[in-house]
């Protein structure tokens, strides 16, 4: 069976990552070009030892390719401020763009919860390693119960994060909170993201808070890992990190939320989760990577049978 052939910009952890998950591991996959603008780039090095096409001179180098034309689908690992200009270009040729930037030009989309209602869009867009380990925990609490408030802090290890990361550090929470509202179902939603510097390295933590609706606690639960399981489907080093906790907020004991305008009572839902990485690049402390590329990774498989670019049982 033929593969469909994509390109990556962007040579850094995450791009770099990603590339050796398309290799080792996809069926429906196969590298066409490794796109960098640091021609010393340890990312544009591997991708040479690896046989796969290179460019130092960002997306115009990679449209001089002689393989160009043959790419289908381009993973934009950049900036999001670069990739407004890139996916411009890229969908004005054609190319189905998967955006790993805050950008969020095209839909939110997370595997576990809408990945088939935005496969007809020609960008779509990652949100960000936090959103992508917590947003799919905001859902679940919300199929059972409305959530009216949802905060989640993402805590990563600082040397995970690449200067790409470091330099959206804005966008991610705004585009992570949008996300809450949009994906989650969160009536508010607010993200927080912490670069840990402990050494040795820590796994990936996540914090997810909801204050829902009154509900039967175990049916939250039990939606709860029901999501976990549906994550681990491509990333199996995602689990909760210990019991549920829900606490129940009576009309005695309000809590007064400034930003939405006044007192809540029901429950409040409390989820904690760890991100072990595949460690494909960097070490397993780096699930931040992990669950942002196999994400990306899921979807563009995703996508290509659903276009009937390969057949079903890729």
């Amino acid at each position: 069976m033929s593969k469909i052939k994509c390109a990556i910009i962007g040579s850094g952890n995450i791009g770099t990552d990603l590339m050796i998950k398309i290799i080792r591991t996809s069926a429906v996959l196969e590298m066409g070009a490794m796109v960098g603008i640091d021609a010393a780039s340890d990312g544009l090095a591997r991708a040479k030892r690896l046989g796969v096409a290179t460019t130092h001179e960002g997306l115009e180098g990679l449209r001089g390719l002689p393989g160009y034309a043959d790419v289908r689908i381009v993973f934009d690992a950049t900036s999001a401020g670069a990739h407004k200009h890139h996916s411009q270009v890229l969908i004005a040729e054609g190319k189905q763009v998967i955006d790993l930037t805050p950008a969020a030009i095209g839909p939110f989309t997370i595997p576990s919860v809408n990945i088939d209602a935005n496969l007809a869009e020609q960008n779509v867009n990652m949100v960000t390693c936090g959103g992508q380990a917590t947003i799919p925990m905001v859902a679940a609490v919300n199929r059972v119960a409305k959530v009216h408030y949802g905060e989640i802090v993402a805590s990563i290890a600082s040397k995970s994060a690449g200067p790409g990361t470091r330099a959206n550090i804005d966008e991610f929470t705004e585009t992570t909170a949008h996300a809450i509202e949009q994906v989650g179902g969160a009536t508010r939603g607010k993200a927080v993201i912490i670069l840990n510097p402990a050494e040795p390295p820590l796994m990936m933590r996540d914090t997810v808070y909801c204050l829902c609706e009154d509900a039967d606690e175990e049916a939250i639960r039990a939606s709860i890992r029901e999501m976990e399981a549906e994550v681990q489907g491509y990333v199996p080093g995602y689990r909760l990190k210990q019991e549920v906790q829900i606490e129940h907020i009576g009309e005695n004991d309000p809590l007064h939320i400034p930003e939405m305008g006044g007192d809540f009572t029901g429950l409040k839902v409390t989820i904690f989760l760890e991100v072990e990485g595949a460690a494909h690049y960097l070490p397993a402390y780096a699930g931040n990577l992990d669950i942002m590329t196999s994400a990306a990774l899921r979807t563009a498989e995703r996508l290509a049978i659903k276009r009937n670019w390969v057949p079903e049982t890729a």
